[in-house]
Parts: C-alpha cells; structure tokens; sequence
C-alpha cells in the first residue's frame, strides 16, 4: 500500500505561498526598523474594509520582484 504524501514531509508549506511570502519577506528586508512596509495592493485591499493612515515611502527595488510603490503604516 503507498504511502500518501502531506505537506510538509516532502514540500514545506510555504512553497504553497511563494508570492505571498516572498513579498513577506522583501518588505521586511527592505524595510526600516520600527516602522511596518506595505506594499500599494495591500494598502488597497485594506483599505476596503478598515481606514488606517500611511505614509508613501515611493519606490523601492525588490529583489526578484522589481519597482515597488510602498508605504509605512502609521501608529
């Protein structure tokens, strides 16, 4: 009888994810200490739902992703 296969044995689960996370990642890695980066498409979708005050940070070069328009999150 095979084996069935779940994630994480043989492909982790954030493969699943890779844009996602990926972005993640950039944001985090190009961002600046004690401020939160977001990206214009989840300043967007947020946005939908929940009124928050940014500050435009303009853009920026995301490794593997290229010109990004970013924001901090205002506290």
């Amino acid at each position: 009888m095979e084996k069935i296969k779940t994630i994480g044995e043989h492909k982790f689960i954030y493969d699943l994810w890779s844009d996602a996370v990926n972005t993640a990642s950039r944001m985090e890695s190009t961002g600046e200490a004690g401020h939160i980066q977001t990206t214009q498409r989840f300043k967007d979708a947020v946005s939908q739902y929940q009124e928050y005050e940014y500050q435009e940070r303009g853009e920026v070069m995301i490794k593997g992703i290229g010109t990004m328009k970013t924001y901090f999150l205002e506290s």
